[in-house]
């Protein structure tokens, strides 16, 4: 079960964090992973690291924010491999700030990254999906697409929109055998969220209303990532499934 033998995955933002997490999990379930990063020397390295075990994976370079090479990217993924069967819409930022000083140009980067990117690369990835008759597509959402903290306004508004993006996807592709979903991480360890990790005050208070207890690891949220993308998974459409030790759900 859950394994991905012959499948072609894009995972963007996938040289560290989550994706990082991701890719490796993925090669590991059989997949050829394509790793995707701003930076082509990150990429290259973390592509030659995936093959080092023996994995299938090759790496593509660029920004999610520039929109006509991500769709180019996708392209070429198809060129090089024959197809894309699985897109991880994963990479993302956050930016904080109190009300008053959020800067707009800040809530359109926010926007641009986690979520106008995914769209355009979701889009791109259906047309081969459609025509293959087959597809998964698997945002990266969070729990903040349910719930908010305050100073990170553009991230919820990202995030809710990813939840309401996946569920308008997966009905109108579920007839051409293609599954939209997306996954929402309460808080795991990762860069992204150092700044919160390495305060006590802050990391306490995670842990003590996380029933869980602790942080999460970002080889939780690939194990979902696996399964979505999994032939396991063909029945689950337009969900998203939360993985933070019961956190969005405790008073």
């Amino acid at each position: 079960m859950f394994r991905l033998d012959g499948k072609v995955a894009l995972i963007t933002g996938s040289t560290r964090g989550l994706g990082w997490a991701m890719a490796q999990a993925m090669v590991d379930a059989g997949a050829h992973v394509v790793v995707n990063g701003r930076y082509q020397d990150l990429v290259m390295a973390k592509t030659a690291e995936l093959s080092l075990g023996g994995g299938r994976a090759s790496g593509i370079a660029f920004d999610v924010t520039d929109l006509p090479a991500a769709v180019g990217g996708v392209g070429e993924v198809v060129e090089r491999h024959g197809a894309i069967d699985i897109l991880i819409n994963n990479a993302g930022l956050i930016h904080r700030s109190p009300i008053a000083d959020f800067d707009q140009v800040e809530w359109d980067r926010v926007m641009a990254v986690n979520l106008s990117a995914p769209f355009a690369l979701a889009r791109a990835a259906a047309v081969h999906m459609v025509a293959a008759g087959f597809g998964r597509i698997i945002n990266t959402g969070s729990i903040m697409g349910q719930i908010a903290r305050p100073s990170i306004p553009a991230y919820v508004a990202s995030k809710s929109g990813i939840a309401g993006m996946t569920r308008a996807l997966a009905v109108e592709l579920a007839p051409q055998g293609i599954t939209v979903n997306a996954i929402g991480p309460g808080y795991v360890a990762t860069e992204l969220n150092m700044s919160i990790v390495n305060d006590p005050e802050l990391s306490e208070m995670i842990t003590s209303r996380t029933p869980a207890a602790r942080w999460g690891r970002p080889e939780e949220i690939a194990a979902a990532a696996v399964f979505l993308a999994s032939d396991e998974a063909s029945y689950v459409n337009g969900h998203v499934l939360i993985v933070d030790g019961g956190l969005s759900v405790a008073l």
